[in-house]
């Protein structure tokens, strides 16, 4: 009875039925699933359009348009979008040779929308490509009934306290691990750079990690990740929230760790330009709390308590093998004397794309303040 009022009525839809339609042939014909950022910039949109071949390359698929007054971009009496193909995927819903493609949004005039930050983001990475920047992102994500409620827990309660859960085994210990394997199997299938999946330390809180990555692709990956997953949960009928604390009380947040290098901190030696990096990054605590949810730090306020595994928001820190550090850096790098760190305080509802680029600006391209600088006549 639980499980048939905490999931959506179209996840009951008989799916065998949809399946006959699928196997139907294209003649040739290829269907486009065009995916971006809308206003608030968390969600994902989506729109699908026909061509008459398959796209071999992003320069293949044809810009886009879209009504910017129904996704909070644009007003009603000049509400058209520019939707501008930047990376292509497999459709792991529709299947080969159909394509999801992640785009960059422009208003009316072609400059970026106010959520595009991938704009410069872009021209951050083309600064320093030189340094060539690794990422990998750890996606923290609850999974929720429809009712808002984390799905499995008990309808009028809560589960038992925290410990069994981390990377859990047993139906008492974990829920939903068909949605996060079906997850895993789509964006292999799509081509986003997954690298790995758990339980996380709340039931029904998962995990997965995209990566390594270099330069711009962190973003475009994390977010057909993010698209991927979205999508995969409304087949199941559930709801996968990215807020930093979807719970309050004695229960862990969910963020956005975030493991980077230059090729200069992987080469022998290279623990001396990690801590150097560590420096620059601890005088410069305020600005890359403001960049590290979408609205200024205010739901990291919520998460960065300095209690569950995090770091207090007003108080910069670093630590080998600390968890309750803002910065950590691996035991194995310590050992090793050279790999990379994690920063982990972005919150899950993160933009990848602000935050990779902050991190260069202050590591590689030496900003200072909470200004940033300009590149675009550079």
């Amino acid at each position: 009875r639980a499980v048939a009022m905490s999931v959506s009525h179209s996840s009951r839809l008989n799916k065998l039925v949809r399946e006959q339609y699928m196997r139907l042939p294209q003649d040739g014909r290829v269907q486009v699933t065009y995916v971006w950022i809308d206003g608030s910039g968390e969600g994902v949109r989506c729109k699908s359009r026909t061509l008459e071949k398959e796209p071999k390359s992003i320069e293949d698929v044809p810009e886009w348009n879209f009504d910017g007054s129904s996704t909070a971009q644009a007003e009603g009496s000049n509400s058209d979008m520019f939707l501008v193909p930047v990376c292509m995927f497999r459709d792991p819903f529709c299947l080969d040779p159909n394509k999801l493609v992640l785009c960059e949004v422009l208003k009316y005039n072609r400059k970026p929308a106010e959520t595009n930050l991938r704009h410069t983001c872009k021209k951050v990475m083309d600064l320093v490509k030189d340094s060539h920047p690794w990422f990998g992102m750890e996606q923290e994500y609850t999974l929720l009934g429809i009712n808002g409620h984390p799905y499995g827990w008990p309808d009028n309660g809560f589960p038992g306290p925290q410990g069994p859960y981390y990377c859990g085994v047993g139906a008492d210990k974990v829920y939903g691990r068909d949605i996060v394997e079906s997850h895993y199997k789509a964006c292999l299938y799509a081509g986003v750079k997954i690298c790995g999946t758990n339980a996380e330390v709340m039931p029904s809180q998962w995990e997965f990690q995209v990566g390594p990555c270099e330069g711009i692709e962190m973003g475009d990956h994390l977010w057909m990740a993010r698209f991927i997953l979205h999508r995969v949960c409304e087949d199941f009928g559930v709801v996968a929230t990215l807020d930093p604390k979807p719970m309050t009380g004695n229960w862990n947040g969910a963020g956005c760790h975030t493991n980077y290098s230059t090729e200069e901190m992987r080469r022998e030696g290279g623990l001396k330009h990690i801590e150097a990096a560590i420096e620059k990054l601890s005088k410069r605590h305020d600005y890359h709390i403001c960049v590290y949810d979408p609205r200024g730090g205010r739901d990291n306020s919520r998460r960065l308590t300095g209690h569950h595994e995090t770091s207090n928001i007003f108080e910069f820190s670093a630590g080998v093998a600390n968890r309750g550090a803002s910065i950590r850096i691996p035991r194995q790098v310590g050992q090793d004397g050279c790999g990379y760190f994690e920063d982990r305080r972005p919150a899950a509802n993160c933009d990848p794309y602000a935050v990779t680029e902050a991190i260069m600006r202050t590591t590689v391209l030496n900003e200072t303040g909470v200004e940033t600088k300009d590149y675009a006549d550079h």
